[in-house]
C-alpha cells in the first residue's frame, strides 16, 4: 500500500483535498464549501460551481498538504474523482490532479465517486468486510449494491425517479427552508410530529428493491398547498412526517436486500447517511433483525477527498495507473470506469 496518497474531489459544489497514509489513516481533509455561492439560487448552479472550483483548487490542495505535514514530493500517487458528477466541476479537479501528477512524476488514478463513498465506511471501521450490502443515499443517488471483495458491485435496486437527497431538498424548498435544504429540513423535523400526516411509502408493497420518491414529493406539495400559508407547527409536522416516510422506505428496502442476499452487513453512505432518524431507525432494525449496520462518521458522509484517496490507494497498491489523458464522465454506472487504463503499467 502506498504511504502517502493525495485525493481530490470536485464532483459537485465542494472542492476537497485530503492526504491518506497506507490507504486508511486520514492525515488531513480540507473542504471548501460553496453554500454562500448557491444560496441565492436555492440550489447548485453548475457554471458557478466550476468557476469557484477553479478559484480554490490550488488553495485547498495546499491546505491539505500543510495539515498533513506532508511535502508534495513525498506523495506516492494522486487519486481524483473522474465521475459521475457535474462535468465542469469534475474537470477542474481532474485536470489539476493530472497536472500535479505530471509535475511530481507520480502515478494518477481516477476514482468512481460511489466507490469513494463506500471506501469511507470501510476506512472508518475495519470490521466492515465484503461481502456486504451498500446503500448509497445522497442528492444524486439512491441505490443498493452487493459489494464483493474481488468482483464488480452488483446493482440490486435504485430509484426510478428522484434521489432521496433531492426529495429532501425539494420538500425543504416547498416549506420555505433555507439552502442547503436537507439539513435544514431534518433540523425542523425534530420539533414536529411524524404521525401528523399519513404520507405514502411509495413501492413499499412492490416486489424488488427499487425506490421511488416523486409520489411522496407530490403528496407533500399537495398537503402544503392545501394549508398555505403554513405556520411553524404545520411546517415542523410536514417535515417530520416527510422525513419518516422517506427514511422508512430506505429501511424496509435494506431489510429486504439483506434477507434476499443472505448477508448480515450493510454500509450506509452518502450525504443522507448523516440523517439522525435514518441512523436511529436502521440501528433499531439491526438489533431486531440481527445484522450489522455501518455508518461513516458525519464528516465522511458528505463529499470529501479522504474517501477518494483511500479508494485510489487500493488501485495504486494493485499496480494500476491511469493515463494522463483520462477524461471525466458526468454519468457512469458504478462498477464501470471508462477512464481506466486497459493495461496497468
Amino acid at each position: 500500500m502506498p504511504e502517502f496518497v493525495l485525493g481530490i474531489e470536485s464532483s459537485c459544489d465542494e472542492m476537497a483535498a485530503a492526504v491518506v497514509r497506507d490507504g486508511r489513516e486520514i492525515l488531513s481533509s480540507a473542504v471548501q464549501s460553496q453554500e454562500s455561492v448557491h444560496r441565492p439560487y436555492g440550489g447548485v448552479v453548475p457554471e458557478l460551481a466550476s468557476r469557484d472550483h477553479v478559484r480554490t483548487v490550488s488553495q485547498v490542495v495546499e491546505a491539505a498538504l500543510e495539515q498533513a505535514g506532508v511535502a508534495s514530493d513525498a506523495l506516492a500517487g494522486i487519486a481524483v474523482t473522474a465521475g459521475p458528477g457535474l462535468i465542469g466541476s469534475l474537470l477542474v479537479g481532474l485536470c489539476f490532479g493530472k497536472a500535479l501528477a505530471f509535475r511530481l512524476n507520480v502515478p494518477a488514478v481516477g476514482v468512481h465517486h460511489l466507490e469513494g463513498h463506500l471506501a469511507a465506511a470501510e476506512i472508518a471501521d475495519e470490521t466492515l468486510v465484503a461481502p456486504y450490502v451498500g446503500l448509497v443515499v445522497s442528492g444524486g443517488h439512491t441505490a443498493l449494491y452487493r459489494i464483493e471483495a474481488d468482483a464488480p458491485p452488483t446493482l440490486l435496486g435504485q430509484t426510478r425517479d428522484d434521489a432521496v437527497g433531492e426529495a429532501f431538498d425539494k420538500v425543504a424548498k416547498l416549506l420555505g427552508l433555507p439552502y442547503p435544504g436537507g439539513p435544514a429540513l431534518a433540523q425542523v423535523a425534530e420539533q414536529g410530529d411524524e404521525t401528523a400526516f399519513a404520507f405514502p411509502r411509495p413501492m413499499a408493497s412492490s416486489p424488488g428493491l427499487d425506490f421511488s420518491y416523486s409520489g411522496l414529493k407530490t403528496a407533500v406539495a399537495i398537503a402544503v398547498e392545501e394549508r398555505a400559508p403554513v405556520d411553524e407547527r404545520v411546517r415542523a409536522d410536514v417535515a417530520a412526517s416527510f422525513q419518516a416516510a422517506a427514511t422508512d422506505i430506505l429501511v424496509s428496502r435494506v431489510r429486504r436486500a439483506l434477507a434476499e442476499e443472505g448477508i448480515a452487513r450493510v454500509a450506509v453512505v452518502g450525504g443522507v447517511a448523516a440523517n439522525r432518524r435514518l441512523r436511529s431507525v436502521l440501528g433499531r432494525a439491526a438489533q431486531r433483525d440481527q445484522f450489522s449496520v455501518f455508518f461513516p462518521p458525519l464528516e465522511l458522509c458528505t463529499d470529501n477527498a479522504a474517501m477518494i484517496a483511500a479508494a485510489g490507494a487500493r488501485r495504486l497498491a494493485r499496480g494500476e495507473r491511469d493515463a494522463l489523458d483520462m477524461n471525466a464522465f458526468s454519468r457512469v454506472p458504478f462498477g464501470t470506469a471508462p477512464w481506466k487504463a486497459q493495461h496497468p503499467e
